[in-house]
């Protein structure tokens, strides 16, 4: 793996000695965008600043941006000379340094606190009555108004990981919004990352900023009002395949002042949390392989763990551990053993070289056990296991790593041999509660494959299974030994073979919740069937891996419905169905307010008794979701957040 450090606060050496006249620059600067941007560069009538952008940004990237423009914002691309831009970029750098470099201040904008303070820096955007600064020593204050004054405010609680804990439970201990008040719920705020209609982020928030990502993008909010604060961007990588190819990205992980997260072309980036400078990057796999990368890194321990994507591109799945200064790579699990290496036997056939399990979907930790547990991909071809017979480890299957080391506790395969893309990349919930009278450590997931599993998640104990959709044909149950008791005929076929749940699953990657004081998980549940036809395919870079094709049958209608479980007994203890498509990937947050908030399939934002499933509340969002709510506190005020389409959304009571 290359790691590369970067401080792009620094003018690259070629740029300058190649730009001889620095006052050329100016006046291209002049000429080309203080009309919009300012003559400063801290922003105009038509643009905002640039000294604040500009340390996320390599002199490539600006070259780039120049060039190209941003048509879709309002920037219009540029013809400019190889000499001009040499200039232009230098000139940016000078007066990117003017306002952070060697000493001197951001900005001479100075002020007055109402506990009497005086800060001194940069604003680098403010609104009404709010106020966002930063000062010289690269911290930010969020300021609020208070007549010739500034209240410096912040959260009162985070939601620091991308689950809210790191044991990836959803549910929060918040209570001002609650089943008394939740009707009172209004919009607050609202902000539209540019370019893309379907953001998967969840909101990260620490000390009162706000991290949302779309591919290869993250921007810093001030988590009361939207308003941005600085925004990190580099070009799509062209020629990409896989899910990162379509602008995916869900999320950042925080430890103290940086911020992580993948590219599409999975590498792995550290931010200074508050500027968002690229401090480090380090290549995790070489994309031209067809891996690629969607999800939110783990902060767990002294490292940083994230995963790749690939599954249905034939990659070779892994999960590897960095160090969280530097990037150096710490440890890497392999989740397709190499020929010869222990598990290799439950591969007969080639396919064992380009086996899948990929490791996209964040895990969970337990810092008390030591132990990062991640959740697994589908074997590959995706449909066709005709050349890879055996249970092909450790594919679709939850994986228990020493977080020190890498080395493998347990594991537990769910859909051993998988043809039907049933992958485990569903969120793996820690609890720690009573089971059959004794306190105990559980692991909790509603997997794809159609059943609810309990684990022990010290020793990887089985100890529930069962099914949580109607519609499941192709096992009749789980097993003593925890291997599906199979139903016939249920595997992929050249003409075709009818098989629930569908290749979407019974659920899919989107959000859970257990509630310990109603003691129900819920789940988000598909019920719908495919048609699995089986193709023969070879692997080659840059091509898909799928191995067949699905189709819905004529018959079929898809139903998407909310389901609480007991998790002592698998119960169905109420159900929600909902109206629409049947197919969205709207998750679950459950709270201490007695509350259940999730995307409705028919486009609503909805609240609901937690322990009943009565409705409450909702808002008409019309929107196709593909994320997950969470929650935070800010200034003292509960919100609930969301990502919308292009935007997100954030929701506080009616004042």
């Amino acid at each position: 793996m290359r790691t590369f450090a970067l401080l792009l606060c620094i003018v690259s050496p070629l740029w300058l000695a190649l730009a001889s006249d620095p006052g050329s620059g100016q006046r291209s600067y002049e000429a080309r965008c203080a009309g919009c941007h300012g003559a400063d560069g801290t922003g105009g009538p038509h643009a905002p600043s640039l000294v604040t952008r500009l340390p996320a940004r390599s002199d490539q990237d600006l070259a780039t941006l120049i060039r190209k423009g941003l048509p879709i914002r309002g920037m219009p691309p540029n013809t400019v000379s190889d000499e001009e831009l040499r200039g232009l970029v230098a000139y940016l750098r000078a007066l990117q340094s003017s306002r952070r470099g060697n000493g001197a201040t951001l900005g001479s904008q100075r002020v007055l606190t109402t506990d009497d303070r005086i800060l001194e820096g940069l604003i680098v955007n403010q609104g009404v009555q709010d106020a966002q600064l930063w000062t010289n020593d690269r911290r930010v204050y969020l300021l609020r108004k208070a007549g010739d004054r500034h209240r410096i405010v912040t959260s009162q609680r985070d939601w620091p990981t991308y689950n809210g804990h790191w044991g990836g439970n959803r549910y929060s201990t918040l209570d001002q919004i609650n089943r008394g008040n939740v009707a009172r719920l209004a919009p607050a705020w609202l902000f539209t990352v540019f370019g893309t209609q379907r953001l998967q982020t969840t909101p990260v928030v620490v000390q009162g900023i706000m991290y949302v990502t779309s591919a290869n993008e993250c921007h810093a909010l001030d988590a009361g009002s939207g308003r941005q604060i600085w925004h990190f961007q580099r070009p799509r990588t062209p020629g990409l395949i896989g899910n990162a190819a379509g602008g995916f990205n869900r999320g950042v992980a925080v430890a103290g002042e940086r911020l992580f997260m993948v590219t599409d072309h999975a590498h792995l980036l550290a931010l200074h949390r508050f500027t968002g400078e690229l401090l480090w990057e380090t290549e995790m796999a070489d994309w031209r392989q067809n891996y690629n990368a969607t999800s939110a890194p783990l902060v767990a321990g002294d490292v940083v763990v994230s995963g790749t994507a690939g599954g249905e591109q034939g990659v070779r799945g892994f999960l590897a551990a960095y160090e969280q200064a530097t990037g150096k790579e710490v440890w890497r699990f392999w989740t397709v053993p190499k020929p010869g290496e222990p598990g290799a036997e439950t591969w007969v056939g080639k396919d064992i070289e380009h086996g899948g399990a990929p490791t996209w979907l964040t895990g969970s930790y337990d810092p008390e056990l030591n132990i990062v547990y991640w959740a697994t991909g589908n074997a590959s071809p995706t449909l066709n296991g005709d050349h890879r017979l055996g249970d092909n480890l450790y594919s679709c299957s939850v994986v228990a790593l020493d977080i020190k080391t890498g080395a493998l506790k347990w594991y537990y395969q769910f859909t051993p041999h998988d043809e039907w893309d049933w992958d485990a990349q569903q969120p793996l919930v820690l609890v720690d509660t009573s089971w059959e009278g004794q306190p105990r450590k559980l692991l909790l997931q509603a997997n794809r494959n159609g059943f609810f599993y309990v684990l022990d998640r010290t020793t990887g104990q089985l100890l529930l299974a069962k099914p949580f959709v109607n519609k499941l044909t192709w096992a009749r149950g789980i097993g003593a030994d925890g291997r599906p008791v199979m139903n016939a005929d249920q595997r992929p076929t050249p003409q075709g073979t009818r098989i629930c749940p569908s290749l979407s699953g019974a659920t899919n990657w989107f959000s859970t919740s257990f509630n310990p004081a109603t003691g129900l998980y819920y789940v988000q549940t598909l019920e719908h069937c495919d048609i699995f036809a089986k193709v023969a395919v070879e692997w080659s870079a840059g091509q898909g891996f799928a191995g067949g094709v699905t189709r819905r049958p004529p018959d079929d209608t898809p139903e998407k419905i909310l389901r609480a479980l007991a998790i002592t007994t698998g119960k169905v203890m109420w159900e929600l169905p909902q109206s629409g498509s049947g197919d969205t990937l709207g998750g679950i947050l459950s709270t201490a307010g007695g509350l259940v908030f999730f995307g409705d399939d028919s486009g609503a934002l909805r609240a609901i008794d937690a322990t009943s499933g009565v409705p409450l509340w909702h808002f008409a969002a019309n929107q196709r979701w593909e994320a997950s709510p969470m929650t935070y506190v800010f200034d003292g005020r509960q919100y609930l957040a969301i990502a919308a389409g292009g935007t997100i959304l954030a929701f506080a009571l009616a004042e």
